[in-house]
C-alpha cells in the first residue's frame, strides 16, 4: 500500500510512517510531496494520504495523526499508548503532556535541519521511534544514574530543593493569577504571552516556573482546570446546554468539553448535573 504526505517531516510525518511500517503494512511505500500536490497525487497514485487537512487521518480536536491511527487500526499496545502522549505533545508544542515531549521535538527538529532529503529523514526517523518504543516497552524504569556517589549527590539535591521550597513567592505569581482569573470570563484563547506582558515578566521564565506556584501544573493544565471548575458552577447553577457551556468555557466544541470534563472529574458533564439535580431532589425530599 502506497501512503503520501507532505514533505519535510518532523514529528507526526516521521512517528506515522514508523507505525505503519511496523505494525500495519511492513512493505508499504511512504511518498512526501509538496502540501499543494498531497491529494492529486493520492488520487493519481491510488494512495491514502495522512497528516493533511480534509482527509480521514488527520487531526481530531486536540489529538494528533499518531492519535488517530491507533483507534483507527485498534493498535491495543501498551508501549504505543505511552509513546501516544510524547508524539502527540511534540507535535502540538503542549509539552507538559509528557516530560519526553519536548526532547522528542528538539531532536526532530535538528534532524529536519541536518538532513534535506525526506526519505533519508525517515530512515533515521525509524532509527528514533524503534528506541522510542524500546524505552516505552523495557526501559521506563530503568535510571541513567545508578552509582551510589550518584544517588548520594541527588539526596543532596533533593534535601536543597526542599529547604528553598518554602521562599518567598514572588509578587508576580500572585498578578499573574488575579490576570488570569479577570480574562477567565471575557477572553476564550487565553495567551501566556499577553499574560506575562501584563506583569511585565519574561513569557519564557514564567513557563518555566508556572508550575512551581500553581499547583504543579503546567499552564495549559492550569487554564484547564479553571475552565472545568467554571463549568462545574454553570452546570450546578444555570439551565445551559452543554454546547453552551463549552463555549463559555472556551473549549472548541462539546465533544472535546465532555472528553476533558471526564478526564478531570471521572464523570460526563451530563451525567455530573442529573447526579446534582437529583441530589437536589432528595434534600428537598
Amino acid at each position: 500500500m502506497v501512503w503520501i504526505t507532505r514533505e519535510r517531516p518532523k514529528i507526526d510525518r516521521l512517528a506515522c510512517p514508523w507505525l505503519i511500517l511496523r505494525f500495519i503494512d511492513p512493505v508499504a511505500t511512504v511518498l512526501f510531496v509538496s502540501e499543494s500536490e498531497v491529494l492529486t497525487q493520492a488520487q493519481a497514485l491510488g494512495a491514502t494520504p495522512f497528516d493533511v487537512p480534509g482527509v480521514e487521518y488527520t487531526h481530531y480536536e486536540d489529538r494528533c495523526t499518531f492519535d488517530y491511527f491507533l483507534q483507527k487500526h485498534t493498535l491495543t499496545d501498551p508501549a504505543l499508548h505511552i509513546m501516544a502522549p510524547i508524539v502527540r505533545g511534540a507535535d502540538t508544542d503542549d509539552h507538559g503532556l509528557a516530560a519526553q515531549a519536548a526532547g522528542l521535538w528538539a531532536i526532530s527538529a535538528g534532524m529536519a535541519f541536518n538532513i534535506e532529503d525526506d526519505q533519508a529523514l525517515l530512515t533515521q526517523g525509524l532509527v528514533l521511534y524503534d528506541a522510542l518504543y524500546s524505552w516505552a516497552k523495557h526501559l521506563q524504569l530503568v535510571k541513567h544514574t545508578q552509582s551510589p556517589t550518584e544517588r548520594l549527590l541527588l539526596e543532596v539535591l533533593h534535601t536543597y530543593l526542599r529547604s528553598t521550597s518554602k521562599r518567598k513567592i514572588p509578587t508576580w505569581v500572585s498578578e499573574l493569577k488575579h490576570a488570569i482569573q479577570d480574562q477567565m470570563d471575557t477572553n476564550l484563547t487565553l495567551s501566556l504571552t499577553e499574560l506575562a506582558e501584563s506583569v511585565a515578566v519574561n513569557p519564557a521564565y514564567i513557563s518555566r516556573t508556572f508550575a512551581r506556584y500553581f499547583d504543579d501544573l503546567s499552564f495549559g493544565d492550569y487554564i484547564r482546570k479553571l475552565r472545568i471548575d467554571k463549568a462545574l458552577h454553570l452546570l450546578a447553577t444555570t439551565s445551559y446546554t452543554l454546547t453552551e457551556i463549552a463555549y463559555l468555557t472556551g473549549f472548541s466544541d462539546q465533544s472535546h468539553f465532555t472528553r476533558i470534563f471526564k478526564k478531570q472529574t471521572g464523570q460526563n458533564p451530563s451525567a455530573y448535573r442529573k447526579q446534582r439535580r437529583k441530589g437536589k431532589a432528595d434534600t428537598k425530599g
